[in-house]
This record gives C-alpha cells, sequence and structure tokens, in this order.
C-alpha cells in the first residue's frame, strides 16, 4: 500500500505565529501556513498554544468522536507532516524555528538550548511577551531556555495546566505555549491504542478545552489564536508497546486545530 504523506509541514507554523501577532518571522523560519493565516484574517493580540506529545494524524482519524471538543473550539484542522528523526526535540525545534533540524541544530533525542532564532526571540524584538509552561526535564523546559521570558516548570501535567490557567486569567503574556507529554509517556508503555493512552489523550483533549474556555471567559477583551499543536505521530511495536522516530507515516503525519476568539 503507497505510503502517503502531508504536504503541508511544521515548518510553516512559526512564521504564522508570529505574522499572527504582528511580529516578524523568525529569521530562518519557513513562509506562513497560508491557512493559519486566513484563519486570522489579519492580527491577533494573544496566542495560546496547547502542545500535546505524540498525538498523529491516525488517532484523530481513527478516534475522531474523542476529538469533537477540541473541534468544536476551533474553526481549522491542519493536518500537517513533522520533521525527522521525529522526535521531540527535534519536532519542537522546528515548530518553534520554522528551520528544519540541520539549521536549528537538534538532530536526535538530545535538549540543547537552540541558539537559532525562534518564535520567543522575534517576539520579545517586537517588545511581546511571550511564556512557557512545561514539565521538569522536558524538552519544551529546556531546548528554549536562556531568553528574557517567563518560564513556570512544574512536575507534572495537571500541574502544568493549573498554572496555565492561572496565567490565563492574570493575562499578562501575549503568547502561553503550554506542554502535557503524558499522552506520550503512557503510549510508550502500553501502546498507542491501550485504554491507558487513550485515557491519557482525552486528558489532552479536557485539557485543551479547559483552557480554551478559560481564554473565552478572562481574554475575551483580546482577539485570540488558540492551537492544539503536537510534535510527532506514535506507531505500535512489538511487546504492544509505542514508539515513534521514523520516517513513516505513523510517525510524521500529525494534526494541528486552530481557531480564532474574537471580541
Amino acid at each position: 500500500m503507497q505510503e502517503i504523506y502531508c504536504p503541508l509541514r511544521l515548518t510553516g507554523v512559526a512564521a504564522a505565529l508570529t505574522e499572527a501577532l504582528g511580529a516578524e518571522a523568525p529569521q530562518s523560519a519557513a513562509p506562513a501556513l497560508e491557512a493559519i493565516r486566513t484563519l486570522c484574517a489579519g492580527f491577533v493580540d494573544r496566542v495560546l498554544m496547547y502542545n500535546p506529545d505524540a498525538v498523529a494524524l491516525w488517532l484523530f482519524e481513527k478516534y475522531t468522536d474523542l476529538f469533537l471538543p477540541v473541534m468544536r473550539r476551533t474553526q481549522l484542522t491542519l493536518p500537517l507532516q513533522t520533521v525527522m528523526p521525529s522526535v521531540t526535540p527535534v519536532c519542537f525545534g522546528t515548530m518553534y524555528t520554522g528551520a528544519l533540524p540541520e539549521v536549528h541544530g537538534i538532530h536526535s533525542y538530545t535538549k540543547p538550548v537552540i541558539r537559532t532564532d525562534t518564535v520567543f526571540d522575534a517576539l520579545l524584538r517586537a517588545g511581546k511577551k511571550p511564556c512557557i509552561v512545561s514539565t521538569g526535564n522536558d524538552s519544551m523546559s529546556r531546548i528554549f531556555l536562556e531568553r528574557e521570558m517567563a518560564y513556570f516548570i512544574v512536575d507534572n501535567p495537571d500541574e502544568a495546566n493549573k498554572k496555565a490557567l492561572e496565567l490565563i486569567e492574570r493575562d499578562e503574556y501575549d503568547l502561553l505555549c503550554v506542554y502535557n507529554g503524558n499522552y506520550d509517556g503512557t503510549m510508550h508503555k502500553f501502546g498507542p491504542e491501550s485504554r491507558e493512552a487513550l485515557d491519557a489523550l482525552r486528558h489532552n483533549v479536557r485539557a485543551f478545552s479547559a483552557l480554551a474556555d478559560a481564554v473565552r471567559t478572562h481574554w475575551s477583551a483580546h482577539r485570540t489564536l488558540i492551537g492544539f499543536a503536537p510534535d510527532h505521530g506514535c506507531h505500535e511495536i512489538d511487546g504492544d508497546c509505542g514508539s515513534h522516530g521514523l520516517y513513516m507515516p505513523e510517525d510524521m503525519n500529525i494534526v494541528h486545530f486552530y481557531g480564532v476568539q474574537s471580541l
């Protein structure tokens, strides 16, 4: 059977985010994804990016009903192709630089601080306030450090989501990125379609829904772009466990959801 890869690339997300906020793209970023540009129809003044780990396109295709709460809160369902190797630091490095691994410098499952220009650097130059909420020692907690911006590093996804809700209520940041790694960790241990993994995915859906609803309540004075934006996919391996990192549709094809909440 022919392997099919999404034609649109993860590299187009970074410029779309900065453009939406009225800032220049990161220096090495690919052109902005036209679908996000069209959705925004001009500038927004807030962006919420919810980053669940390892949510593959095939999961959405097979368990579409599970994603209905996300779809109800967004207007754009966007299949994308991630980058190789399809592992977390490489893929988030690309998502927030708009550059391929050979440019941003992460080629494997390592977590050095990226020196290439990022969405966060571009927004700081434009006088914006970005923020990352993540869990200790995870990629989003480490590869974008050493910027003059806010980082909230907590112990687990529930604490990350609680902190993100507090920050939304405080309404201080132009870009709020929230990382949850619970589906990835669970599917590695029990398999992508195990009861435990699907429960973790439902947890991601509930977390995003709560964050999106909080944005509608507390950022009502803003025009906000919200995104449910995973990094890579996953596949089952021997022993009923899960993995990723290969050039195969299950790992490379992902799905993002975007919406704009207006005044």
